[in-house]
C-alpha cells in the first residue's frame, strides 16, 4: 500500500508479506523504494481489534534482515519486471491529548494510532487529513500504523508489525494508494504480494517452475517450503519455515482497494493435499493394470496346475 502523509514524488517496487500466525493474529512486512521532497510518513490502515486499544499492534524490527524480500523471491521463477511506480526529525505530539508512544524501529520512527480521532495526537505533517479518510468509509473504525521515514528517499529495510485482527480467517494486504491527498478509483500498481497459509498449501498442485498462478489460489506457489530459501530465524517469527510461500504480482492500472483473502481452516497445519499427487495418477493406473494382469496370470496358472494334478 502507499498511503503517505505528504505528497510523494515516486514509489516503486512495493512488496508486502502477510501471514496469520494464529486465528485473529496477523503479521505484515512492507518494503518500497520512494522519493519525497519533504519529511514524510507511511501510514498503514489496519483492521485491528478495537477492544485491544493501543496494545493491538507490536512493531517488529527487520533492520538485520534487509534482504527479507530478496530471499522470499528466491523461492520462485525469476520474473523480468519493469517498475512503473506507484528526515531525521522526530514525530512530535501536540498538547491536545496524551502523547502516542513512539518506537525506534531501525530506519523508522513508528507509532500506532488506534483510531482516526487519535491522529490529533500527532504532528500535522505526519497526518492525512480527515477529509481524505472520509472518502474511504471502511477505515472509520480501523487502527493505523504510522512509520515516519528518516530519509527523503531510498529503499530502507522492510517495516514490519504484528497486529490483533478483528477477523479470524482473513489475510489482509493494505494496498490502497494515497499519494497526493486524494483517493482515486484506479491507481498504478507495482506490487508483489507474498503470503503463507497452511490451507493454501493444502490446495495447490506440484511446483512447475512457472509464474502461472495456481487455479485454486490465484497465487504462484514456491518450489519448496520457506525454510529452504529464507532465513527463518532472522524473520522474528514472521516466516513459517515449514510452509510454502505464495506470490501474486499486481502491476498496471488497477482498482484502488485493499486485498483481503478469506481462507477457512487452520493457518498453520495443512490438510492432506490430493492435488500434490495428481501427477501420480497415470502411474497409479498403469501400476494397477500391471497388478491385475499378473494377478490374473497367477490365478490362471494355479488353475491349470490344479487341473493337471486331477
Amino acid at each position: 500500500m502507499c498511503c503517505f502523509a505528504q505528497g510523494v514524488l515516486s514509489v516503486i517496487d512495493t512488496k508486502i508479506f502477510a501471514r496469520l500466525i494464529s486465528p485473529g493474529v496477523q503479521v505484515l512486512a512492507y518494503e518500497m523504494k520512494y522519493e519525497s521532497a519533504v519529511p514524510n510518513a507511511m501510514i498503514l490502515p489496519l483492521p485491528t481489534d478495537a477492544n485491544k486499544g493501543e496494545a493491538a499492534v507490536r512493531f517488529v524490527s527487520l533492520e538485520d534482515y534487509d534482504n527479507f524480500f530478496n530471499q522470499l523471491g528466491r523461492g520462485f521463477p525469476r520474473i523480468p519486471r519493469l517498475s512503473i511506480g506507484c528526515s531525521d526529525s522526530k514525530m512530535v505530539t501536540t498538547s491536545r491529548a496524551a502523547a502516542i508512544q513512539v518506537h525506534e524501529v531501525g530506519d523508522y520512527i513508528a507509532s500506532f494510532v488506534p483510531s482516526l480521532v487519535d491522529f490529533d495526537r500527532l504532528d500535522r505533517q505526519f497526518v492525512i487529513p480527515t477529509e481524505t479518510w472520509n472518502l474511504i468509509p471502511q477505515y472509520k473504525d480501523y487502527g493505523f500504523a504510522v512509520f515516519q521515514l528518516k530519509e527523503l528517499a531510498g529503499k530502507p529495510h522492510p517495516m514490519a508489525l504484528e497486529f490483533a485482527s478483528r477477523w479470524q480467517d482473513r489475510v489482509f494486504f493494505p494496498t490502497v494508494h494515497i499519494h497526493d491527498g486524494q483517493v482515486h478509483a484506479v491507481e498504478a500498481f507495482d506490487h508483489m504480494l507474498y503470503m503463507q497459509h497452511a490451507q493454501f498449501d493444502s490446495m495447490v498442485g506440484g511446483y512447475i517452475d512457472s509464474d502461472i498462478p495456481d487455479p485454486l489460489t490465484g497465487f504462484v506457489r514456491s518450489k519448496q517450503v520457506a525454510g529452504g530459501f529464507a532465513d527463518v530465524g532472522k524473520s522474528s517469527g514472521l516466516i513459517a519455515g515449514d510452509l510454502l510461500v505464495h506470490r501474486k504480482e499486481m502491476r498496471g492500472l488497477l482498482a484502488n482497494q485493499d486485498q483481503i483473502l478469506t481462507i477457512a481452516g487452520d493457518p498453520l497445519v495443512p490438510r492432506f493435499n490430493v492435488n500434490q499427487f495428481k501427477w501420480m495418477a497415470p502411474w497409479g493406473i498403469a501400476a494397477a493394470a500391471f497388478a491385475w494382469f499378473f494377478a490374473r496370470r497367477g490365478r490362471l496358472k494355479r488353475s491349470a496346475m490344479a487341473n493337471v494334478n486331477e
